[in-house]
């Protein structure tokens, strides 16, 4: 039998959605085929530090559930900005650069957010020569970036709410001019996002002045970009997962029944009580027009192995919208991804399969890209 392929599985990280994070990882290396895999775990603490020994992904839950205090050596601070191998009896040393990736045949990252899903890591696999499952740095930056995400599909004359960017500069500069901009140009309800997050942290719906007020303070302490747009009146919210490099699939749709009054943090990950309709009911007309919209996003942002585009539906006059490109969905067994894939015909162990077969094919077709000018 051939070696089994070494994945190194990313997750946590320094972002609002490290416990998101935690519970996917978990998902997909019990998912594995050991016969086939061997997963490595990697974990990255919210702080930054990596974790390469014990057990990394117990230590990150018990940290989240006893504070960071639980991954330092006794009484004594760990360096930052390091790669740091922790034991499990609290020993840590900085470890030598690039060598703890090094022996991996292929890295699976399960980072939702900034520093994880924007690109940043997957910059640092393509230093080392890794292949990794999913979008490459560019697509994971447009794919975080909210408004840049919306310029692109403005330019690819793809269907998109009206919205506008906010600088946090400019709303703690001049709150009351923000606000009385947005009110004249959305009016109520409207939404305000952080561009640059995920798992609808810091996203808030405002009815009032004293809302949107209050959102655009909650989106400005997670990023410097604001969006402000409006609301798509009684919205049903459609999802597509797309599979695939430069050939991409596009699943069943599904569509989510909120538990809240829109789909915010504690409607998807707290309160257990959002339903998910698969497949949507919708006409079959609408449905492949869907699925066709979704692989023009992908295609959009040169996306590669996977991703879950989302949509917005209006519910008065039938309207369309795309809503975001996410390159790192949930990757738990009941999350949205993985599930559209199984009422498509794709298994979740099936589904990991073919995430590193496709890492691979395109590390192996990068790597025919000329490296050295030879002149005529």
């Amino acid at each position: 039998m051939s070696r089994r392929l070494r994945v190194g599985v990313i997750f946590g990280g320094r972002s609002g959605e490290h416990e998101v994070s935690l519970a996917s990882a978990r998902s997909v290396m019990a998912a594995m085929d050991k016969t086939k895999y061997e997963p490595i775990p990697i974990g990255i603490t919210k702080e930054g530090r990596w974790l390469l020994a014990g057990e990394p992904l117990r230590m990150l839950e018990e940290a989240v559930k006893r504070g960071p205090h639980a991954l330092t050596a006794e009484g004594q601070a760990l360096p930052s900005r390091e790669l740091i191998a922790i034991g499990d009896d609290g020993s840590s040393g900085a470890v030598s650069r690039p060598s703890p990736l090094a022996s991996l045949d292929v890295v699976f990252p399960v980072l939702h957010g900034p520093y994880g899903e924007d690109g940043t890591v997957q910059g640092l696999l393509e230093l080392a020569d890794i292949p990794y499952v999913g979008a490459g740095v560019l697509a994971s930056a447009v794919g975080m970036d909210k408004a840049v995400m919306k310029d692109i599909f403005k330019a690819h004359d793809l269907p998109i709410t009206r919205h506008q960017v906010i600088l946090r500069k400019t709303w703690e500069a001049d709150p009351a001019r923000v606000v009385r901009e947005a009110e004249s140009t959305f009016g109520y309800p409207c939404f305000i996002k952080p561009a640059c997050l995920g798992s609808s942290v810091g996203v808030t719906k405002a009815h009032d002045r004293a809302e949107l007020e209050a959102g655009l303070a909650e989106a400005a302490r997670y990023d410097r970009k604001i969006i402000v747009e409006e609301a798509v009146p009684h919205a049903r919210e459609i999802e597509c997962s797309v599979l695939g490099n430069d050939d991409p699939l596009a699943s069943v749709p599904g569509e989510v029944i909120p538990s809240r009054e829109f789909y915010d943090y504690a409607a998807k990950y707290l309160d257990n009580a959002s339903q998910l309709l698969i497949p949507a009911p919708l006409p079959s007309a609408l449905t492949e027009r869907i699925r066709a919209l979704a692989i023009a996003a992908f295609k959009a942002i040169d996306c590669a192995g996977m991703a879950r585009v989302d949509f917005l539906l209006d519910g008065l006059n039938g309207e369309l919208y795309l809503n975001e490109v996410n390159t790192i969905p949930g990757f738990t067994a009941i999350s949205m991804y993985p599930k559209l894939w199984e009422a498509s015909g794709i298994s979740y162990p099936e589904l990991i399969d073919r995430l590193i077969a496709l890492a691979l094919e395109r590390h192996a077709d990068r790597a025919r890209s000329a490296t050295t000018y030879q002149g005529e």
